[in-house]
């Protein structure tokens, strides 16, 4: 299945007081560690920029399409509609996750991008002790009911309108559901190194 990328780096990072997607893990920075994994698998990789975009874009490996989003402050919703209209390759599904998210194991990628018997989701949910993450799968048939979205509209509307066509994966992985949004949560991810 062709799979295309799409990283959401735009926000103010207000919480964690600096740009989340620089912020280094495992010899490697938030964004950087999440455009290999997604390289590996998808074509292309789209990383929505909006806060510090010209900060982010030169401490950053060049393996992706950045593109800035100039209404980032309305919310998320905006950024990711940025980077579905930046998709322009027919790719029959997209893997999505926040920047924020960057511990997620290979196995959890490979498994919501892994091919089952039957009839095919519109999306793919990881799932943790019960509890839902990132990253998050959906086919391509979704993107423009996310783009018809209002500004301040939640794109989890749209994915609780296709429930009947949601595939769960409970996965051992705690990084589906570790947001890592302020300095607490970063030196817990770090075991306090950071």
């Amino acid at each position: 299945m062709s799979c295309a990328g799409l990283i959401l780096a735009a926000g103010e990072s207000r919480r964690m007081g600096r740009p989340k997607a620089l912020l280094p893990y495992g010899g490697e920075t938030f964004l950087d560690r999440l455009v290999r994994l997604f390289a590996e698998r998808c074509s292309p990789v789209v990383v929505v920029l909006g806060a510090e975009a010209a900060a982010i874009r030169a401490a950053s490996a060049p393996r992706a399409l950045f593109v800035e989003n100039p209404d980032y402050r309305l919310g998320q919703t905006t950024s990711k509609q940025c980077g579905l209209r930046a998709l322009k390759e027919a790719a029959e599904g997209i893997l999505f996750t926040l920047v924020d998210h960057p511990a997620v194991s290979e196995a959890t990628l490979d498994a919501l991008l892994r091919e089952r018997p039957g009839p095919a989701p519109l999306v793919r949910l990881p799932r943790y002790q019960g509890r839902r993450g990132h990253p998050i799968w959906f086919a391509r048939a979704l993107a423009a009911e996310f783009l018809a979205l209002p500004p301040t509209g939640a794109a989890r509307d749209v994915v609780h309108r296709h429930a009947d066509r949601t595939e769960f994966l409970d996965l051992d992985d705690p990084a589906i559901v570790a947001d890592i949004d302020d300095p607490a949560a970063y030196r817990a991810l770090t075991g306090g190194s950071a």
